[in-house]
C-alpha cells in the first residue's frame, strides 16, 4: 500500500462515521482535523500502511501533540484527549476491516485531565442569593407569593443540607422533620442510598413558611401529591424548573456571570463552607452522601494564605 492508500483509508473511515455512526458535521470536522494531523505525522515517520504503524508511533504522536514536537502548535490536555479518541477509533476500524492483525493504539490512553475544583459561592454571595429569593423582595401584593415562598424554601434547603437538586425535588412532605431541636431531612441519594441530614434554622423557617402559606395554594391546583415542592399546576417540581428558579434568583441577586451558578453550586458551597469552618472531612462525606472520602477531599483544597494562618496559629514555634 502507498501513502495515498493510507489517505484513502482515512476517507473510508470518515465515510463510515458519516453513514454508520451518523456523527454531526462539526464532530466529523474535528475527526478529520485530528486524523489529518496524525496522518502527516505517520508520513514523516515513513509509515505507508496501517500494518506498519506500531504502538511506538502512536505514543510518539501523543507526546508530539502535547509538546509541539511535530512542528505544530501543542495541544492542551482536553484537545489531545479528543484527538487520541479519534486515533483509537481509526485503529479499531483498521482491525475490524482486516487491514491489521493487532490494534497498535490499544495501550495508548488520553493524558490525565487537570482536576478542576468545584465552583463555590462566597458566604456573602450565598446571602445575596437567598435574600433575592425572599418573597418580600418581590413586592407587596404579588400574585407569585406562593411560588416565591417555595423558591426561598428550596434554595435555603439546598444550601442548608448540601442536597443534590434531584434529591430536593424528590422529597415528600413526610421526609422532613422541622422540630426546632432536631430538624432533619431524609434524602434518597445515588444507588437508592438513604441518609438523614440536619437542617439549619433558616431553612426550617423558610420551609415552615412555605408549608403554611405557600404549598396549600399550589396544591389546590393539583390532584393531590405528597411532593414537598410543587409547581403552579400542583404537581411535583421538576429538576429543570428548580434549575430555572436558581438561575432567575441569581440574576436578581446580581451575581456575576463568572459565578456560574448551577444546580450543584449550593452543594459545592455547602461543603466548602463547612470545611472552611473546621468540619471534619469524613463528616462532610456522610452529609454529602459520597461513597468514598476521596470524592469529598476535592473540597479540601486551601489557599496559601489559609495554610499560613493555620500554621501560624497551630505550630508551637511558628512565632
Amino acid at each position: 500500500m502507498s501513502q495515498g492508500a493510507l489517505a484513502r483509508a482515512l476517507d473510508a473511515y470518515l465515510a463510515h462515521l458519516t453513514v454508520e455512526r451518523g456523527l454531526s458535521r462539526n464532530t466529523l470536522a474535528a475527526y478529520r482535523r485530528d486524523l489529518t494531523r496524525y496522518l502527516a505525522f505517520l508520513d514523516a515517520r515513513g509509515c505507508e500502511a496501517p500494518a506498519e504503524v506500531a504502538a511506538a508511533d502512536v505514543e510518539a504522536y501523543v507526546l508530539a501533540v502535547r509538546t509541539g514536537g511535530d512542528g505544530r502548535a501543542p495541544l492542551a490536555a482536553a484537545s489531545a484527549a479528543r484527538g487520541i479518541v479519534a486515533i483509537r477509533g481509526w485503529h479499531r476500524f483498521w482491525l475490524a476491516e482486516g487491514a491489521v492483525l493487532v490494534d497498535a493504539s490499544d495501550d495508548v490512553h488520553p493524558p490525565a485531565q487537570p482536576r478542576r475544583l468545584p465552583k463555590a459561592l462566597t458566604i456573602d454571595e450565598v446571602r445575596r442569593l437567598l435574600e433575592a429569593a425572599d418573597p418580600e423582595a418581590a413586592g407587596a401584593g404579588t400574585s407569585a407569593t406562593s411560588s416565591a415562598l417555595r423558591d426561598r424554601a428550596l434554595l435555603e434547603l439546598l444550601y442548608s443540607t448540601g442536597a443534590r437538586i434531584s434529591e430536593a425535588v424528590g422529597l415528600d412532605v413526610d421526609d422532613l422533620d422541622t422540630e426546632p431541636s432536631a430538624a432533619s431531612v431524609r434524602l434518597l441519594g445515588k444507588g437508592s442510598k438513604e441518609r438523614v441530614v440536619p437542617v439549619g434554622s433558616y431553612a426550617v423557617a423558610a420551609v415552615d413558611a412555605y408549608l403554611v402559606r405557600g404549598r396549600p395554594a399550589l396544591a389546590a391546583a393539583g390532584r393531590g401529591t405528597p411532593a414537598l415542592f410543587l409547581n403552579a399546576r400542583g404537581a411535583r417540581l421538576s429538576r429543570q424548573s428548580a434549575w430555572a428558579v436558581l438561575r432567575a434568583t441569581a440574576e436578581r441577586a446580581g451575581l456575576p456571570a463568572s459565578a456560574h451558578v448551577s444546580p450543584h453550586t449550593l452543594r459545592h458551597s455547602f461543603a466548602t463552607h463547612l470545611l472552611a469552618g473546621g468540619a471534619d472531612v469524613r463528616v462532610v462525606q456522610e452529609l454529602l452522601g459520597h461513597a468514598s472520602v476521596a470524592t469529598t477531599q476535592v473540597y479540601t483544597k486551601v489557599t496559601p494564605d489559609s495554610l499560613r494562618e493555620v500554621y501560624t496559629l497551630s505550630h508551637p514555634r511558628a512565632r
